[in-house]
């Protein structure tokens, strides 16, 4: 129990940083529209820096195929989006009335992997856990104010978007978490590379092929020098705790 403390606490973070963004959005419209593109510049910088710099050679050192599983970690990542978010929405016909709840349940999903990945990467260990930690975490508030403008513009009045964006964005991730620690925290070192790689490659794509294009189209100002604080502060981290 004491091993599942801080992934607990980390996704019950994740959920409460969710549902923060969420309310923002909800009531500051203006001032949420004008900041998510720096929370998702900051987290890219860090998701993208603290992959390259110790969660893939750290799952490099523990497993042998590591690359294989790393590859299919941002596949899996790009696929399940792609499918979510264009061929379900072309199934259902109606783009305007269909897009968000089909995002939102996409965005459960990706939210729920999230819970998997703060599993793998605290069973590692704490250091892995903490740096993986810091961008995802970041990234849940731009993703509970994508969710609930998705749910809105599609047609649901205020109430029903928060309520929603709260169980697709937020609960999902504590719910990855706990479904998959009891499984994960019992694996061997290969089994938990192979994981870690998958993960990787997961943080990977959410953090450069999810985040910085949305946050591109905003053509933010300081987007870039947010961008670049957040490889920074990864870089700092990683090697004052090198390990």
């Amino acid at each position: 129990m004491v091993e599942a403390f801080w992934p607990i606490v980390t996704s019950l973070l994740a959920c409460l940083v969710t549902m923060i963004g969420i309310y923002m959005i909800r009531k500051y419209e203006e001032w949420g529209k004008k900041s998510v593109a720096y929370f998702m510049c900051f987290a890219s910088g860090v998701l993208i820096s603290v992959s390259f710099l110790h969660i893939i050679p750290k799952s490099f050192e523990m497993n042998a195929n590591a690359p294989i599983f790393l590859l299919a970690g941002y596949l899996f990542l790009h696929v399940t989006n792609r499918f979510f978010s264009g061929y379900v929405c072309h199934r259902l016909g109606s783009i305007e009335s269909s897009l968000g709840p089909v995002a939102s349940l996409g965005i459960g999903f990706h939210s729920f992997v999230d819970g998997i990945v703060y599993s793998v990467t605290f069973s590692v260990s704490t250091l892995t856990g903490a740096l993986a930690a810091l961008g995802m975490v970041l990234h849940e508030f731009p993703e509970g104010v994508v969710t609930f403008l998705l749910l809105l513009a599609s047609g649901l009045d205020k109430k029903k978007s928060t309520k929603y964006a709260i169980i697709a964005a937020a609960i999902t991730t504590p719910l990855g978490t706990l479904i998959s620690y009891p499984l994960i925290g019992s694996l061997e070192k290969p089994a938990l590379g192979a994981l870690l790689a998958f993960s990787a490659g997961a943080l990977v794509y959410v953090g450069a092929t999810h985040l910085l294009p949305e946050a591109e189209k905003e053509g933010k100002k300081y987007s870039l020098l947010t961008l670049a604080i957040g490889i920074l502060v990864a870089i700092l981290i990683v090697m004052s705790k090198g390990e």
